[in-house]
């Protein structure tokens, strides 16, 4: 008996080692367990024979049959180290030359019994090699274009089993130099001319598959020729090849009779669930990129879904475990069932087998992050501070260090909490927002980037994002990236918005913002056969996760430089390439680094671990969408077997469907990398964290940041010290111990100018080798004016992304007409000037010290268009205000001329009252608004209120100027005349508390009148702006103002104003029908509560199909946000550019003569089919 049981347990073992190991990759040590097949694609850029637009599609073909796909437009892929990973290679593209390493490579490749399979244009490349022409059996001649049928010869051919005599348009391809060594099997005929079509050889023990079809959508949208370029793969690759791939038994899952599918951009009904799978069953449906492996660490019931996970100094997994997510409540529910559990491996056989429940009865946590021996958990509406005090592993404190943040929408909350390099917590926000006190100060924003001090203090909204936000990554020199659900799968956090809200004027429109969009492609590239989405159809509209590979036991590819973004809703893990672009970044397209076709599978967080290797949570779960959807936009049959879609408390569909009971972590490890030994570090071993310090892994190099700074122990200082000040840079050009040891410095206070020695360690790191080291002194110097005497020197630092953070520094240190001189200096500098970010970052210093760079710019010195502008800038500012939003940082009013000007206009059967525009609080403030018939401009000033109040009627239609003048006279002004005065005791002195808010006041003592609540407006004004002026440039702000404002009267008081809103969350406008006369001028206020992107375009009338097939085509092109998504062609009359959430736009235009009806149109991506209308135009 006892034998049997040591029997009995070493199969377990074996088992569960089995179970833990499941490989998706084609491994030449495979067992007999089967593998999938990796073959590699080799396209090119160009969009001429378009292989980035048409590879996906075949990818999801092979897929389906066990075969994985890679891609590729680099000709250094085609090496012998590189081709060892695959089973045969794929050429679809048009590379001239072939040189002379590749051809070597992929001959031995070939004839060494791997498959070649070169597509249409592929015989037309690498003219000079005649081993490769002789190889594919032809080359190209010449072409015309038709429509013809595919001529089956050899029906018995492998290939040709279930191959039709398909028809297609195609080029009609001509050879020559065709090698008589080849077997046709296919040919296009025309007239008494037979052409070879398809044909095949074998070239030593390799075989050769080729087809001249392939031009363009009509034939890769074709099922003939798809079957065909199948079958051709699968008998290229081998007989073993095929056999392994049967011997893997892929689960047949398929729910929409797949291979019944051509068109792979189309949506698709869902005709039912499709059933769930085990770990190892999914992973033969996963692809992770070649000579890599998927490891199973933990799966149900031992933890299900999970929406977060993060690390302890020991190495253990922390799982924030969601049940409730996304529409159970404590506060309506009563029900809290939520879980943080800490994951054990305890024998090392890479598989969790401990769970302790360090924290239950939760509500919707959505992150965590190690801080002062516990967790900071992001639970709206709160952040909780959790800890153990008895060491039994489960939390005993619980304690609420902010608390404010919205819940009105589960998906578009706080996320992603994170140490950040300077020693204090990063984390993002969706359009749920925050709206609290926090440290005594009233704080409101929406989705953005934010950071605070692990005790809640010293609070700081960083910059704003374009729609719900749940990605956050920082690279190992401490650059920060955001991805956001809707169509921005990659931003660049530059530095903080309020340095950035300033402009240059018209030059200035389409300059970076605080959370730039730099992702250079719209396509994520899905193998599942049905894109099951709401929206942004095709590209990421559940982006989750920025965090880069930070070890060292991947290829030196991804260090440092590749991040993952999980696309739940199409199964993917996205690898975001990112290189420097200036002082900034772009992104580039790396396709996927793990991909499914199991309709659960839901990757929801991938980051580097404690172990080197790439871990995902899985959420597991057929229904990973949240949003109701809009018949019009998205009908249900598509995206589920279900159409009902009650509405829940989390802003999410209500379905019994959601599941609650799978969840999975993976490790994703690359075979061939070094195996790291276990670690823990300890707040109490100080030599280890010094150690720890400079290991290869970021994870354990900013654990150990986080606990010495947490030990407040000076000792180690002089360790630090030594680490700076070694010159060594890694393979990649980096030195991180070095830049993590200067923050630790600055984590201990050590660089609060008072420490000589530390100070001259920083001073020489500011020409460290390593471009990171420089970048991390500069921003860990003290702000003060000896600061600037140090970094002067690095104004011209050769790495503009150091650069940046040099300039940045300057903005923070104190006033001072040294820094402002040399800002002016920079100033003139083309590099600087022409630089996105860099001409931020000084017109940023330039308005911190003032005073130096006017003096600079006022001497004989040399000028330029940059300094030119960035002078005017500085002594007059222009806001421009939308109906109702806010100026997210509330704008320096101190020493300057106020001025609101707005187009006003009543609202029919209603009275014109309400808030127009205003700043500050109960200290002090200013404000333009009607009331009682009266408009008044209200300046409060030591806790008394000055006014100006017009006496007479106000028209129904007009232009106002308030001004807030030098000599603290309170004017109006209506249609350019002079219509109250009023006199307050000066100008500001101080800063306002409270920022700038139109449409409605704040609420209590905040507000600036005397009336009711937030006193919102009711009626309609446009082209509202904020402008503050330096008086010394002469005329008075109101002098200037009443000028324009008779222009701008002259042109718009006979226009017609229309409202046009965006209804929430559906994505439609909230009228269809809006009807004006020809000739007419009209006036449209869009206005977007919605939580995501908007515009609006006027059309031509029937032309809906043809201008959103432009704005279809138009995704594909990187700098399509950068047009506003509007297509350029003749068809689009009007347009706005795109609305964020919370603003309002005006589109002022003339109708056109001819009646009909024009469509209204929004070209955001995916919205056109649905969120339309018509604007009729009538005599």
């Amino acid at each position: 008996m006892r034998n049997y049981s040591l029997v009995l347990l070493a199969a377990l073992f074996i088992l569960g080692c089995a179970k833990s190991k499941i490989s998706s990759s084609g491994s030449k040590t495979s067992s007999s367990q089967g593998r999938r097949a990796e073959v590699l694609f080799l396209g090119h850029t160009s969009k001429h024979h378009d292989s980035g637009k048409y590879a996906p599609w075949l990818s999801v073909k092979l897929f389906k049959s066990g075969i994985n796909m890679t891609y590729t437009v680099d000709l250094s892929d085609i090496s012998t180290e590189n081709l060892k990973k695959y089973d045969g290679l794929i050429i679809y593209a048009n590379h001239d030359s072939l040189p002379p390493a590749q051809e070597s490579a992929m001959k031995a490749f070939v004839e060494g019994g791997k498959g070649l399979i070169p597509l249409h244009s592929a015989s037309g490349c690498f003219r000079n090699s005649s081993w490769y022409i002789k190889t594919i059996g032809g080359q190209f001649a010449s072409h015309k274009t038709g429509s013809f049928k595919n001529t089956v010869l050899k029906p018995d051919h492998p290939i040709m089993q279930g191959i039709t005599d398909f028809e297609t348009w195609d080029e009609t391809y001509v050879h020559k130099n065709l090698n008589p060594d080849k077997t046709v099997i296919g040919e296009r005929v025309e007239g008494d001319v037979h052409e070879p079509y398809t044909w095949v050889r074998n070239e030593g023990k390799g075989r050769v598959f080729y087809t001249a079809y392939g031009h363009e959508d009509s034939t890769w949208t074709n099922k003939g020729f798809l079957d065909l370029v199948r079958n051709g793969v699968l008998w290229a690759v081998g007989d073993n090849v095929k056999e392994e791939i049967a011997a893997l038994k892929l689960p047949d899952v398929d729910i929409y009779q797949s291979d019944t599918i051509a068109h792979y951009t189309k949506r698709h009904v869902v005709p039912k669930m499709q059933e769930s799978l085990s770990p190892s069953e999914s992973n033969k449906l996963t692809q992770v990129p070649a000579d890599f492996e998927i490891q199973l660490f933990a799966a149900e019931p031992d933890i299900t879904n999970p929406i977060a996970m993060a690390w302890d100094e020991r190495g253990r997994l922390w799982v924030v475990e969601s049940v409730d997510y996304p529409n159970t409540f404590k506060e309506t529910d009563g029900a809290a069932n939520d879980r943080i559990k800490i994951c054990e491996d305890t024998n090392g056989d890479g598989k969790a087998d401990k769970f302790t429940v360090f924290a239950d009865k939760l509500n919707i946590p959505t992150s965590m992050v190690f801080s002062n021996g516990g967790i900071i958990v992001s639970m709206a509406p709160d952040f909780v501070f959790m800890k153990d005090t008895n060491g039994d592993d489960v939390a005993d404190v619980r304690e609420v260090i902010i608390t404010g943040w919205g819940k009105n929408d589960t998906h578009a909350g706080p996320s992603n909490l994170q140490y950040g390099f300077d020693n204090k917590i990063w984390g993002v926000l969706g359009y749920s927002g925050f709206k609290g006190t926090i440290n005594d100060k009233r704080m409101s924003f929406s989705q953005g980037v934010y950071h605070f001090k692990p005790d809640g203090k010293e609070f700081a909204y960083l910059g704003s994002s374009s729609n719900n936000t749940w990605g956050l990554g920082v690279t190992e020199d401490n650059n920060v990236f955001l991805s956001t659900a809707n169509n921005t799968h990659s931003a660049f956090y530059s530095m903080p918005g309020q340095y950035m809200q300033r402009t240059i004027g018209d030059d200035d429109a389409a300059a970076v913002l605080s959370v730039q969009k730099i992702d250079g492609h719209y396509d994520a590239h899905s193998l599942t056969p049905n894109l099951r989405q709401v929206d942004v159809v095709g590209g990421f509209t559940s982006a989750a996760g920025h965090h880069f590979y930070t070890a060292r036991s991947f290829p030196k590819e991804y260090w440092n430089r590749i991040a993952f973004v999980s696309e739940p809703t199409i199964r993917l893990v996205h690898k975001a390439i990112l290189e420097p672009d200036g002082a900034g970044f772009k992104e580039k397209d790396g396709w996927n680094f793990m991909a499914s076709s199991d309709e659960w599978f839901g990757p929801v967080q991938a980051e580097t671990g404690p172990d080197g290797a790439v871990w995902i949570a899985d959420w597991y779960n057929f229904i990973i969408q949240h949003n109701v959807f809009v018949p019009a936009q998205s009908p249900a049959e598509f995206i589920m077997p279900f159409k009902e879609q009650p509405h829940g408390p989390g802003n999410a569909f209500s379905s019994p469907m959601r599941d609650l009971n799978h969840g999975r972590i993976y490790r994703v490890i690359y075979k061939n990398g070094k195996k790291t030994p276990p670690m823990k570090l300890s707040k109490e071993d100080l030599p280890g964290l010094v150690a720890a310090l400079e290991n290869d892994n970021m994870f354990w190099r900013m654990t150990a940041q986080r606990l010495l700074v947490e030990s407040k122990k000076l000792s180690v200082v002089p360790d630090l010290y030594k680490i700076i000040n070694n010159p060594k840079v890694d393979e990649i050009g980096l030195n991180s111990p070095a830049v993590h040891a200067l923050w630790t410095l600055h984590g201990l206070g050590v660089l609060d100018g008072s420490n000589v020695e530390a100070l001259q360690v920083v001073n020489k790191a500011l020409t460290h080798p390593a471009a990171g080291v420089r970048k991390a002194a500069a921003s860990v110097l003290p702000k003060n004016e000896q600061s600037f005497e140090i970094l002067q020197k690095s104004m011209k630092d050769a790495n503009l992304n150091t650069r940046l953070s040099v300039f940045v520094a300057l903005i923070e240190l104190p006033s001072s007409e040294k820094v402002g001189e040399a800002v002016y200096e920079a100033a003139l500098d083309e590099q600087n000037a022409k630089d996105p970010w860099l001409s931020k970052a000084l017109l940023a210093a330039a308005i911190s010290h003032e005073k130096g760079f006017l003096a600079a710019s006022q001497k004989q010195s040399p000028k330029s268009k940059f300094t030119e502008q960035v002078t005017t800038a500085l002594y007059k500012e222009v806001y421009p205000l939308g109906r109702r939003n806010t100026l997210q940082f509330p704008p320096d009013v101190s020493g300057k001329e106020i001025t609101i000007r707005a187009s006003v206009t009543k609202a029919k059967d209603k009275v014109l009252q309400g808030f127009i525009a205003g700043q500050g609080g109960k200290d002090g403030g200013y404000a333009l608004y009607i009331q009682d018939g009266k408009l008044v401009m209200a300046v409060k000033q030591h806790g008394m209120v000055s006014q100006a109040v017009t006496t007479g009627p106000l028209p129904d239609k007009f232009d106002v100027v308030a001004s807030l003048t030098k000599a603290g006279e309170i004017t109006i002004a209506i249609d350019g005349k002079e219509a109250a005065k009023g006199k307050a005791h000066m100008l500001f002195a101080t800063p306002l508390s409270n920022t700038v808010r139109t449409g409605e006041d704040m609420e209590g003592e905040d507000k600036i009148g005397s009336y009711e609540g937030k006193f919102g407006f009711v009626g309609n004004f446009q082209k509202a702006s904020l402008e503050l002026n330096r008086p010394s440039e002469g005329n008075s702000a109101a002098t200037e103002t009443e000028k324009s404002t008779q222009t701008n009267a002259a042109k718009s008081s006979n226009a017609t104003v229309i409202e046009l809103k965006v209804e929430k969350e559906i994505m439609q406008y909230d009228k269809k029908l809006i009807t004006a006369k020809a000739g007419q001028k009209v006036v449209i206020n869009l206005e977007n509560p919605d939580g995501m992107q908007h515009n609006l375009l006027i059309i031509k009338p029937g032309t809906l199909q043809k201008v959103g097939q432009a704005a279809d085509e138009m995704l594909r092109d990187p700098k399509a946000a950068e047009k506003q998504y509007v297509p350029k062609i003749a068809e689009v009359l009007y347009s706005t550019k795109l609305v964020n959430s919370g603003e309002t736009v005006t589109l002022e235009f003339t109708v056109p003569n001819e009646p009909g009806d024009y469509p209204y149109v929004c070209t955001f991506p995916g919205h056109w089919r649905g969120m339309n209308g018509i604007l009729r135009v009538v005599k």
